[in-house]
């Protein structure tokens, strides 16, 4: 979008994060998982019922590639993998919380 032949700057890349995790059911379900400390991607399937393997995989990618999770395999056999939140991760669910607390406060 242009006005007076200037453009207009983008949004930081934290809205467009948000943007993207809200805009994907799943994302807040996972988030929610590692959260509640359940940090593999097996459990996190047996969680969450109609999440499939795919959609999952996608979002831990996402979440990772965002700098939310980081992602530890472990050299084991049959390999282990755990996520968890990155410190960046930690003040990013911070605003998630805000978005429950006021949801919370608004249904009073």
């Amino acid at each position: 979008m242009q006005s007076n032949g200037k453009k207009i700057i983008e949004r930081p890349q934290v809205k467009r994060m948000v943007e993207n995790i809200i805009r994907c059911k799943w994302s807040l379900s996972v988030l929610d998982m590692v959260k509640r400390g359940v940090n593999r991607p097996g459990a996190m399937e047996r969680n969450v019922e109609g999440l499939t393997t795919k959609v999952l995989n996608e979002r831990l990618r996402k979440l990772v590639r965002f700098g939310i999770l980081q992602k530890t395999v472990y050299p084991e056999t049959p390999p282990r993998v755990e996520y968890e939140f990155t410190d960046f991760g930690l003040k990013f669910i911070g605003l998630l919380e805000a978005i429950d607390a006021l949801e919370a406060q608004i249904a009073k």
